[in-house]
This record gives structure tokens, C-alpha cells and sequence, in this order.
């Protein structure tokens, strides 16, 4: 029987792992900032008011305004990761041109304490140098690949795409329904939404499911009673 050799690496599919799982949980944040901000803003101005056009606009505001002000936070803090990273990077490129040899003996040392033999780390270092020194120091010391740095762009356009898909189901909910049912049709969006991102959030994070479901739950129901009474108040203030 002959065994087949497969050509391929199986590792490389996972390299970026963490980056990928990084990137899903603010996602799924994002998703839950859309829900609990957008329920807030429509519940609250539906415990002021019945005018249905009056409730879909505000909603249409907030949701414009928080997707915007989520992706430019976003693009601004990776840019700025983004440029740290650059300028450890130039910095590193240096010293690799001015001291070689000391940076390839601060490489074995890395591989040392993780606990190869010195003679082995040295040999680990040598050759990961002479293949690519500035892709081995750079990982092995400041944790970053060069070739995978954080796009701003994306960051702020998945973070834009969150915040709106999880902010739609609430509004819709409350816009497409009738004046006495509105609340709770709201309230039941809100609910299954934030039960979705606690069972993904929990899942990604190895926690407890049904804790990860209550405090999201809990928070948006918290955050609906709020501003509907706030909106009822203001609303019987006003009239």
C-alpha cells in the first residue's frame, strides 16, 4: 500500500489564528454595540412618542452616527498601532545593519529562554537570519510580521459592517410593527441578538455560555428600561 505524501503545509492555513480571532470578536462587539445602542435611541424616543417617522429617523440617525464613529475609532487606533509597529520595525532594520552580530546572538538568547540549548539556539538564529533577519527578529522580539500588518481600511469598514448589522434587527423590529406591540417587538430582537453574540463571544473565549448570555442579555434589557422611561418622561415632561 502506497502512503501518500501531501505537499502541502498544513500550518500555514492557521498562521494568522489569533489575528483572525482578534478581529471576529470585535466584530461580534461591534454587533453588540449596534444592538444595545440603536435599542436604546428607538425605545427611549418610542416612550416618548407614537409618530412611527419620528422613532425610524432617530434610528436612521443613530445608526449612521454610532457605524461612522465606530469605523473612524477603529481606523485611528489601528493607524496608530499601525505606525508604532513601522517604527519598531525601521528601528529594528537598523540595528540589524549596525550591529548584526550583537542582534544575532539577542535572537538566540530569545530562543534560549523558550529552551533550546545555547548551541542549538544559536544554530536556530543563524540560520533564521541569514534567511530572513529582519522576519525573525521582528516576530521573535516585537511579536509582529511584517508581511501582516493591520489594514486601518479593514479594521474600519468591519467594524462600519458590525455596528450595522447588529443595530438593523432592532430598528426594524420597531419601525414594522404596530404602535402596541412595537416595544416588545423591539425587546425580542434585542434579546436574540444579544443571546447570538454572548454564545459567540463565550465560544470564542472558552467561557461559560450561559454567564457570557445573561450579562449580555442583562445589559440591554437594562439599557432598554432605561431609555424608554427616560423617553416617557421626557415625553409627559414635554407635553
Amino acid at each position: 500500500m502506497t502512503e501518500t505524501v501531501s505537499t502541502e503545509h498544513p500550518h500555514e492555513p492557521h498562521a494568522d489564528l489569533g489575528g483572525k480571532l482578534n478581529r471576529l470578536r470585535a466584530g461580534v462587539l461591534g454587533a453588540n454595540d449596534g444592538i444595545v445602542s440603536v435599542a436604546g435611541i428607538v425605545v427611549g424616543v418610542a416612550g416618548a412618542t407614537t409618530d412611527s417617522t419620528t422613532i425610524a429617523t432617530a434610528g436612521i440617525a443613530g445608526l449612521v452616527a454610532g457605524a461612522l464613529s465606530m469605523a473612524g475609532g477603529e481606523y485611528v487606533s489601528v493607524s496608530t498601532q499601525r505606525d508604532t509597529e513601522r517604527a519598531q520595525l525601521r528601528l529594528e532594520e537598523r540595528e540589524l545593519q549596525e550591529m548584526p552580530e550583537a542582534e544575532e546572538r539577542e535572537l538566540a538568547e530569545i530562543y534560549e529562554q523558550k529552551g533550546l540549548s545555547p548551541e542549538l539556539a544559536a544554530e536556530v538564529a543563524r540560520e533564521l537570519t541569514e534567511k530572513d533577519a529582519l522576519q525573525a527578529h521582528a516576530e521573535a522580539e516585537l511579536g509582529i510580521d511584517p508581511d501582516h500588518l493591520t489594514s486601518p481600511w479593514q479594521a474600519a469598514w468591519a467594524s462600519l459592517v458590525a455596528f450595522t448589522v447588529g443595530a438593523l434587527p432592532p430598528l426594524l423590529a420597531i419601525v414594522w410593527t404596530s404602535t402596541s406591540a412595537r416595544v416588545w417587538a423591539c425587546a425580542a430582537a434585542v434579546v436574540a441578538g444579544l443571546a447570538l453574540t454572548g454564545l459567540i463571544s463565550a465560544k470564542l473565549g472558552d467561557a461559560r455560555v450561559g454567564r457570557a448570555i445573561a450579562r449580555n442579555v442583562g445589559v440591554g434589557a437594562l439599557t432598554m428600561l432605561v431609555t424608554y422611561y427616560v423617553g416617557v418622561l421626557f415625553g409627559t415632561t414635554v407635553g
